[in-house]
């Protein structure tokens, strides 16, 4: 046994002190405590919720079983059923129509109801009313960009671009 020495005499070999047992059972005592506080304080808390929200009768994991769909809701020609959907839009927008005929309610073309609003005027308010007001004007046309249109939305795509003006 070289390089290990034993000192017999003071060292037995093994543990020599034993579990402290009353630190142990007050440990267990606290912790059984805590568990049942904490199980009463989330049986009122439970209770409370019950009370404030009720759901009604439990559910049967038997009844009332998730229905299956009937199936994906696919377009077959979603291009052309796109350009029908805007054909539509174009006819309401570009169209005349009674809204409500008995009252004298038409619906009128855009280009037409920006014609007679022209001629016709807005009621407005003066300059001096809109800045006490802190109004500003809004820039005209879509985003206030010139020569914007106004066509938006899924429909915008559909119409052909206009070419670029030439500067000569």
């Amino acid at each position: 046994m070289s390089g290990e020495q034993h000192n017999q005499g003071n060292n037995p070999g093994y543990e020599t002190r034993d579990a402290n047992i009353k630190a142990l059972l007050q440990f267990a005592f606290w912790l059984a405590v805590l568990l049942a506080v904490t199980l009463v304080a989330m049986r009122i808390t439970f209770t409370q919720l019950s009370k404030l929200t009720p759901l009604g009768p439990t559910a049967s994991p038997f009844e009332n079983s998730r229905p299956i769909p009937s199936g994906p809701m696919l377009q077959a020609e979603p291009h052309q059923e796109l350009g029908a959907y805007c054909a539509n839009q174009r006819q309401a927008v570009d169209g005349y129509a009674w809204v409500n005929k008995s009252g004298g309610v038409v619906q009128l073309p855009i280009d037409r109801a920006m014609d007679l609003t022209i001629q016709h005027g807005l009621p407005s308010r003066t300059a001096d009313e809109m800045t006490a007001a802190g109004a500003t004007i809004p820039a005209v046309g879509a985003a206030g960009e010139p020569g914007a249109t106004y066509l938006q939305g899924p429909c915008g795509y559909l119409t052909p671009p206009k070419p670029p003006e030439v500067k000569e």
